[in-house]
């Protein structure tokens, strides 16, 4: 089944979900899914309409156009996205791989992450083996002293040459440029090994141990120019005792990880998030 999803937000107000509702009904498309969300600390309004359009009763473009002018009336913020629209991913990674084979066997091997990843980019050779596993071209891009924003500057040419619409940051462990985040604004996810904001940088669970924690997580976000501070769209958590020690806190962690941004980068290939400010609206389907 083919599927066109809305993503809409507007300030709160009366009659948004009948009006919408009514608007599709009219173009002559059946409802799937619609969720709606209603932030009443913001006063604003959220929704996700899943459209079936496997026989459309009109174009995309008359779609599109049509929504675009009752939008206007309403001063709806809104994107539109099609199910049969695979995005395009490039993962970036550095030398640990648990993070890659968890995305690489969801895509690959199991279906069930609705893109295409035509790229692996990684700033040592590593992982090659990885790529050549799962037949995905590797480009590594050594980062050498003073010579960063030249290596920024062909990693990001070469994810323009391959029209990327999502990268996916699983342990790229370099702190990217405000430059590189801008030219894919809401469009980097990266994963955080423990808690926002706590522990940042690097060692987290060395420094998590000597804090003592009863709890481990990780954390996926968008990046923002902000170093960690995105908006957040996915975290989990697992208990431990006193008797975990750094190792097995990490090997914990590891596992945390991968499961977190998978769901995350899921989320955002199925079109389930919208922005707002430094939070994030995850629709559950």
């Amino acid at each position: 089944m083919k599927k066109a999803v809305f993503l809409i937000r507007s300030n709160d107000r009366k009659g948004l979900l009948s009006g919408i509702s009514t608007f599709f009904y009219q173009q002559g498309f059946n409802i799937l899914h619609c969720q709606q969300y209603t932030d009443n600390c913001e006063n604003l309004y959220f929704m996700r309409v899943c459209l079936d359009i496997t026989d459309m009763p009109v174009t995309r473009k008359q779609l599109a156009g049509s929504f675009e002018e009752y939008a206007k009336t309403l001063n709806l913020e809104y994107s539109l996205h099609y199910s049969d629209e695979p995005q395009r991913v490039a993962i970036m990674v550095s030398k640990t791989s648990h993070c890659l084979y968890d995305l690489l066997m969801h895509a690959q091997d199991e279906g069930d992450l609705a893109c295409e990843i035509p790229l692996i980019i990684s700033n040592h050779p590593d992982l090659e083996d990885v790529a050549d596993k799962f037949r995905v071209p590797f480009y590594c891009f050594p980062i050498k002293k003073d010579c960063k924003r030249e290596q920024e500057q062909q990693v990001i040419e070469l994810l323009h040459k391959h029209h990327i619409d999502l990268v996916v940051l699983a342990r790229y462990m370099q702190i990217l440029s405000d430059e590189f985040i801008n030219e894919f604004p809401g469009r980097i996810i990266n994963i955080h090994h423990a808690f926002l904001p706590a522990f940042q940088g690097g060692n987290p669970y060395q420094r998590a141990w000597e804090r003592g924690v009863k709890m481990i997580g990780a954390t996926a976000h968008y990046a923002t120019p902000a170093l960690d501070e995105g908006p957040i769209i996915e975290q989990d958590v697992e208990r431990i005792t006193h008797e975990a020690e750094p190792d097995d806190l990490k090997r914990i962690g590891k596992d945390i990880e991968r499961r977190v941004l998978t769901r995350a980068v899921r989320a955002h290939l199925e079109h389930r998030i919208i922005t707002s400010g430094r939070r994030t609206i995850v629709f559950s389907r």
